[in-house]
């Protein structure tokens, strides 16, 4: 994509070290490259005082290797952020000098109402207009912010990390409980959430997630923006914290070093939501470090909407023309207002996305474009959507290739939206199917024709230096979009 060249992310965490290489600063950042190792810096910290020297030596290894990493990818700028390990431990600025001389930056230690701050971020760049709660659970600390009217409220800091409630009590989950419990009283007052959703932010929450999808069938296994009501998310907390994790069913989707610490992240879940009472708890799979990358941008690239930016990345990239999928969105604007489909914001930005990728399975063979597409979009790093969003992009371009049936989609990807999405995304896919058959994917040819209405009649108006457009099967497309807006037939005119 054009603009400046990468940027990578060093996050020095109390469980994990990872290096996210990103194409660039932007709305949608793309990772090229993401990989971590769980050092476990924190491991015996509350005891000693002092991170274990093997620890530290191996997450000195992994940076010297990140460091490369980065300069092999052509970054432009590296970001090294260092959390409670760090800034808790007695040798603390000993290590961080030693990653400073390796990697040539200065470490950004964050303090815990940084990492509060840079989570909440994370999550209002990540998913649209969130308001509630967001967590952030790490090996070392738990932090709740506020969010609310678009912006970053009152944090809290919690002792009650994984590795640090591991090891507080002793491996006993009885007593991980009641330390869960009395830390996290002053939250039932601090941070109420009745009504509002629980954003939950940190490997070991993921993993948790990862396990409730396997568990339950999922269809997507996409983790951003996964939502469980929270009476069921209460309660598969409350087994996975009292459960050896090797009899759970399932278990192998989660990796093998972060099991241990898995009873204690449910039993941290748990206790939010009992002091909190969330309606939801949702998974955002950013969080401090796409919070820092947020909090670098200019007021005007944060006020764009994330998932307008991802698709148009991929209209740019993928489309036949960029530029005629553009011309989609209005032409599609005026077609549902014409057939009088309401529509909310969110609805407007889904079929606006859609438009915009509606052509990137073109160069896949014609047999395959839809199920391709609906592979794709279903699937994409996008963000700024939910799930039942991501089923109306996908629904929406794969009628457009194959048709307005449902025989060849997952009844599990359709259940993922809404009767309403569901017929909008049909609606939309019948619109796509005659615009495209009238400009063979080329741009200037669109925006010179309309849709309008006669008696009870849908009528496509072509100029006249396009008349011979006016073959049999645009023709049928015209006519099941009429039959679609409810209209007795569908027809096409010339103009003069």
């Amino acid at each position: 994509m054009p603009g400046h060249g990468p940027v990578s992310v060093i996050d020095i965490g109390s469980n994990s070290v990872r290096i996210v290489i990103y194409e660039r600063l932007s709305r949608a950042p793309t990772m090229l490259f993401n990989e971590k190792i769980l050092a476990g810096l924190g491991k015996g910290l509350a005891a000693t005082g002092r991170m274990n020297a093997a620890s530290v030596d191996q997450a000195l290894a992994a940076i010297r290797r990140f460091k490369l990493l980065a300069e092999q990818s052509g970054s432009v700028e590296t970001y090294i952020l260092a959390t409670a390990a760090s800034r808790d431990a007695e040798n603390g600025p000993e290590f961080l000098k030693a990653v400073e001389e390796i990697c040539g930056v200065k470490v950004n230690l964050l303090s815990g109402a940084d990492e509060a701050r840079l989570s909440a971020l994370g999550v209002m760049s990540g998913i649209n207009r969130p308001e509630g709660i967001v967590g952030d659970l790490g090996g070392g600390s738990l932090e709740l912010v506020r969010i609310e009217n678009g912006a970053v409220g009152v944090g809290r800091t919690y002792p009650l990390g994984g590795i640090r409630l591991w090891e507080a009590s002793e491996g006993s989950i009885r007593k991980a409980e009641k330390i869960v419990a009395d830390a996290l009283e002053p939250a039932i007052v601090q941070m109420p959430c009745t009504g509002l959703p629980f954003f939950a932010v940190g490997g070991t929450w993921r993993s948790l997630a990862l396990l409730h999808m396997y568990e339950t069938g999922y269809p997507l296994h996409v983790m951003h923006n996964y939502a469980i009501k929270a009476e069921e998310a209460l309660e598969f907390a409350r087994i996975v914290a009292r459960r050896d994790p090797e009899t759970i069913d399932q278990i192998e989707v989660v990796s093998r070093p972060r099991r241990v610490l898995l009873p204690y992240g449910a039993l941290v879940l748990e206790q939010v939501i009992r002091a909190i009472r969330p309606s939801h708890v949702v998974i955002s799979a950013l969080g401090v470090r796409e919070g820092y990358l947020f909090e670098r941008l200019t007021a005007e690239e944060q006020a764009k909407d994330p998932l307008i930016e991802a698709t148009s990345e991929l209209n740019w990239v993928r489309s036949r023309s960029p530029r005629h999928a553009k011309e989609l969105v209005s032409w599609s604007e005026a077609a549902f207002a014409l057939l009088g489909i309401d529509e909310t914001a969110d609805e407007k930005r889904y079929r606006a996305a859609a438009c915009l990728v509606s052509d990137i399975g073109w160069r896949a063979h014609p047999d395959y474009r839809g199920e391709q597409s609906l592979g794709i979009l279903s699937n994409a790093s996008f963000v700024g959507i939910d799930h039942p969003g991501r089923a109306y992009l996908a629904l929406a371009v794969f009628y457009r290739h194959v048709g307005l049936v449902d025989d060849a989609v997952s009844p599990r990807i359709r259940e993922l939206a809404s009767t309403r999405l569901k017929e909008r995304a049909r609606t939309l896919g019948a619109v796509l199917r005659v615009a495209y058959l009238v400009t063979a994917s080329m741009p200037d040819v669109l925006p010179r024709t309309a849709l309008s209405i006669d008696g009870d009649r849908l009528v496509l108006e072509l100029p006249a230096d396009l008349a011979d457009l006016a073959g049999e099967r645009l023709a049928k497309r015209v006519v099941q979009l009429a039959k679609i807006g409810g209209f007795k037939d569908g027809v096409i005119r010339v103009a003069g």
